[in-house]
């Protein structure tokens, strides 16, 4: 069952539990998605679409909750939070820290990476192998510090 077909299934849960908050953030997951494909036509959605999709989602409310808080809008972070919660369940797991590094570390080696001008290369090779489960902004950091 694909992600979008998940979260479909979900939708029609959440009306019949008449949980109206998840509702809402499901189908603007779905309305997502939607437009991605639209994006990519006439190439069919691919899986590593919808879940960049989800990413960005997740990364729009990670964003807000820290300017809501650092606004003192405690109200609105703490709606925002509920929103990562929801959208967080079609995430894989997150590495710990120090499988990154581990990963990291042997890309940087079987590319033979030497300086911070390889960064890209690394960054790219990294986040294909770790398939979404490594967050983007711990990647670059670990990758700075071990190419510097």
């Amino acid at each position: 069952m694909s992600l979008k077909e998940t979260i479909m299934a979900d939708v029609k849960e959440a009306m019949k539990s008449k949980e109206m908050e998840k509702l809402t953030v499901l189908r603007f997951i779905h309305s997502s998605i939607k437009n991605k494909e639209i994006e990519v036509r006439p190439n069919e959605l691919t899986s590593d679409d919808e879940l960049q999709v989800i990413k960005k989602l997740a990364k729009q409310r990670q964003e807000s909750i820290e300017q809501f808080s650092n606004a003192g809008r405690q109200d609105l972070a703490d709606k925002e939070k509920a929103e990562l919660e929801i959208i967080s369940k079609y995430l894989p797991e997150q590495m710990p820290r120090e499988k990154v590094e581990a990963l990291v570390a042997s890309t940087i080696e079987s590319l033979g990476a030497t300086s911070i001008k390889d960064m890209g290369k690394v960054m790219k090779e990294v986040l294909a192998q770790s398939k979404g489960a490594a967050d983007n902004k711990v990647v670059s950091e670990i990758v700075k510090a071990k190419l510097q």
